[in-house]
């Protein structure tokens, strides 16, 4: 088999809405003697506390992938022509024990960070970033994390349930699967339990950038702050699609008025270009709720605009 690189099937070739339904029209992990980023699904979503169906985000997000093409021009790369991606499938995580559904996806992520790739995860609710941060930490020791969501997602517990979608940056926070005070929140907004969830919150070292603050400051002075708060360090970034407006994403469990356009979040992303981008992941996709794609749409540009930062820094 050779090692050339493999890339999308040729949408002027095969028309878009034929051939295969990995992302992007990529080959599949299996099909390919090596992979330097995995885009992977993690269908699972047993951790909601509201709306459920995440678990068939992956395949929705796949679907909505078929119009990307093979360059991005507003970062100036080719992203599946100079490291081999690949759609390396779904997880296995078991829908009736979050415990045993952690420890699975832990395992798998290490697998694939063990042979050599970037993983770029597509959920499944926002539990998954917990085991995703864990195997991380193996390979990359804490790491600076930017998380984008309409929610801290640092309570302790939901129902006496301490993992859950709402709880896996305090577990990871216990566990120093970040680093404090190189960490932010991006875009929160909407009600809290009380003024204490802000407090312990700032307590596990987090930044908070809330959404509100879009609107007082520009989007370039907010990445030059994320870009200062990160620096160097190895960063992995989680986006729950919520943070999003839900004019821009309405097929998610929890949706917040008041949030991120789909233009604004792009922005952000490209200007993290340069940064040590380790992994990322984007979850809370549920699909039930979605129309014309919308929420899909923008997911799959996520996916995509991280699969092209990390081309761009294995360019460098």
């Amino acid at each position: 088999m050779s090692d050339a690189i493999v890339g999308q099937v040729d949408g002027q070739e095969v028309p878009r809405y034929a051939g295969l339904t990995t992302f992007a029209r990529l080959p599949r992990r299996e099909d390919v003697p090596r992979c330097d980023v995995a885009v992977v699904g993690i269908p699972f979503d047993t951790g909601v506390t509201y709306r459920p169906g995440a678990r068939f985000g992956p395949s929705h997000i796949r679907q909505a992938s078929r119009l990307l093409r093979p360059y991005n021009p507003e970062l100036r790369v080719s992203p599946f022509a100079h490291q081999q991606v690949v759609d390396a499938g779904d997880m296995v995580a078991n829908p009736f024990d979050i415990g045993v559904a952690v420890d699975q996806i832990d395992a798998q992520a290490t697998e694939l960070i063990d042979a050599g790739a970037k993983l770029v995860t597509m959920g499944g609710d926002h539990t998954i970033a917990y085991p995703l941060l864990r195997a991380h930490r193996r390979r990359y020791g804490p790491v600076a994390l930017l998380h984008f969501d309409a929610h801290l997602d640092t309570w302790d517990t939901y129902f006496d349930t301490p993992v859950t979608h709402g709880t896996p940056f305090r577990r990871a926070a216990e566990e120093g699967l970040f680093v404090p005070g190189h960490s932010a929140h991006v875009g929160i907004r909407g009600s809290l339990y009380s003024p204490a969830d802000l407090d312990d919150d700032a307590g596990m070292g987090f930044t908070v950038v809330h959404c509100a603050e879009f609107e007082r400051t520009s989007t370039d002075a907010v990445i030059e702050r994320l870009r200062a708060q990160v620096g160097d360090r190895p960063l992995y970034v989680s986006v729950d699609i919520d943070v999003l407006d839900p004019a821009h994403a309405p097929a998610t469990g929890t949706p917040e008025a008041g949030g991120m356009t789909s233009r604004e979040l792009l922005a952000i992303l490209r200007g993290l270009d340069g940064t040590n981008l380790v992994g990322a992941d984007v979850v809370e996709v549920s699909p039930a709720y979605d129309h014309a794609e919308i929420t899909g749409v923008a997911a799959a540009n996520l996916v995509y605009e991280f699969v092209s930062l990390l081309a761009r820094g294995a360019a460098r």
